[in-house]
């Protein structure tokens, strides 16, 4: 596993330094079918990607590749799941509130997680050898063994004032009446964060809830949902009541909760 995690590492680092490459320019942008952005740092971040990846003999999901059917992919009990550049709207706004998302499932289940901010050099991961989650900060020059013997654990937290992450560019009225819910027994504070670092704010404390009552893939979450598990922090899908499965026929995503205590 820690040859895994190496792995994932690696490709998310140097994912973040091609999208970096093209974030420094202008950006050029493509309308794909589902009128989702696209952008060359998408394309350069999913080739780094599958380059670190593909020898390692697990099948890859990844929202830049093209998809295998589901006849072939429900005989898979490990596979990769990537989504190469989180959070392309606000790539293309210039926030610098985007991610590389890598996760393993092991049968149905997120069992590793890394999520890369290329702007912050923020890198937080887990795996099953860890025994929990980690945050570090990428030095320029240092290899991978370096960032893992650096990282911090991290640990989410019970606060006074429950603070509820939701996105920059999803905010509806689901989301809306859930906090207004929320509001009814206990003081709240919205805070607007973009990509996959909603999850990655619950895990670390900085907020105790994450509702996304709105579409969302699972490339999207994968990464985000092994890094709070491995804290204790639920994702729960809100069809089914149950932890969020992965490598489903649909690869859509039910509407879900993060939640902690």
């Amino acid at each position: 596993m820690k040859n895994l995690l190496t792995a994932a590492i690696l490709a998310a680092t140097e994912a973040g330094q091609e999208i970096l490459k093209i974030y420094e320019n202008p950006i050029a942008v493509e309308i794909k079918d589902d009128n989702s952005p696209l952008t060359l740092a998408d394309k350069h971040a999913n080739t780094v990607i599958n380059h670190h990846l593909e020898p390692l003999g697990i099948p890859i999901i990844s929202e830049e590749n093209k998809q295998t059917a589901y006849e072939v992919r429900k005989g898979w009990n490990r596979c990769w799941i990537v989504d190469p550049l989180d959070g392309t709207k606000e790539f293309i706004k210039r926030n610098g509130e985007f991610t590389v998302n890598i996760a393993l499932i092991e049968n149905d289940t997120p069992v590793l997680g890394v999520i890369y901010v290329p702007v912050t050099k923020e890198l937080y991961f887990s795996s099953p050898q860890q025994k929990g989650a980690f945050k570090t900060i990428l030095q320029s020059g240092a290899n991978v063994e370096e960032f893992l013997e650096h990282a911090k654990p991290i640990h989410p937290q019970t606060a006074e004032v429950v603070k509820i992450v939701g996105s920059k560019s999803h905010l509806n009225e689901d989301t809306s009446n859930f906090i207004k819910s929320v509001e009814k027994s206990t003081p709240v504070e919205v805070i607007s964060k973009g990509s996959s670092l909603k999850f990655c704010l619950v895990a670390e404390g900085k907020a105790q809830l994450y509702p996304r009552f709105a579409p969302t893939m699972e490339w999207d979450t994968a990464a985000g949902d092994a890094i709070c598990r491995a804290v204790g922090v639920s994702v729960i899908d809100q069809t089914t009541a149950k932890p969020m499965k992965y490598n489903k026929q649909n690869l859509l995503n039910n509407y879900f909760l993060v939640r902690y205590a």
